[in-house]
């Protein structure tokens, strides 16, 4: 997730990407492929972490280096293809708290705020969808360790994007059909382009 301030509207871009979970820890950060709408495996609903190991703190650390590089300020585990319940976040201007949250969940404790969404699974397409503006967030930290923080603003929305995107929820899905089936079509037809360029 990525996000830039204009005026009074804020963009919030949202990285996906495409990895294995059961690839051994090799000590080396690696960047991950981005999937992009409407492809199927966005769709895929993530099951909780069970255990959390060597593998999964491996995973996260190539989630955070992708995101920074994006850069982007939040990536869920669905988005790489990986469907464990993991999201990272880092909405800092230096790019240096990350906050990792494994099997997350919010109750909303009160408000709504609008803000302009759009996501790299979406590109270059951008509607207006309304967030709880504070929500109860209870996670696991990157030792297994739980906790619990409130959020509000822009935290509030990048947490409850990313968690939509866990349960298979893409920012899209919040706006009308019409709109829906037009950025579709015209994703498909962007992909089908770059298929035949490369070939």
């Amino acid at each position: 997730m990525q996000y830039k301030h204009n005026l009074s509207n804020f963009f919030l871009y949202f990285t996906i990407t495409n990895r294995q979970l059961d690839q051994q820890p090799t000590g080396i950060m690696a960047l991950l492929d981005i999937l992009e709408f409407p492809d199927p495996r966005l769709r895929t609903k993530a099951k909780a972490v069970a255990e959390v190991n060597a593998g999964t703190r491996k995973l996260l650390d190539d989630m955070l280096e992708t995101m920074y590089e994006a850069p982007g300020i939040g990536l869920a585990a669905t988005q790489i293809n990986v469907h464990q319940r993991i999201v990272v976040i880092d909405i800092s201007e230096d790019k240096n708290q990350p906050l990792i949250l494994i099997n997350p969940e919010y109750r909303i404790i009160e408000g709504e705020q609008d803000y302009e969404e759009g996501c790299l699974s979406v590109p270059g397409y951008y509607e207006s969808v309304t967030r709880a503006e504070k929500i109860q967030l209870n996670a696991l930290d990157r030792e297994g360790n739980s906790f619990e923080m409130e959020c509000n603003g822009l935290l509030a929305v990048c947490v409850q994007h990313e968690i939509d995107h866990l349960n298979g929820i893409l920012f899209v899905d919040h706006i009308s059909k019409l709109k829906r089936e037009r950025i579709k079509a015209k994703l498909v037809k962007a992909h089908k382009a770059e298929l035949k360029h490369r070939r």
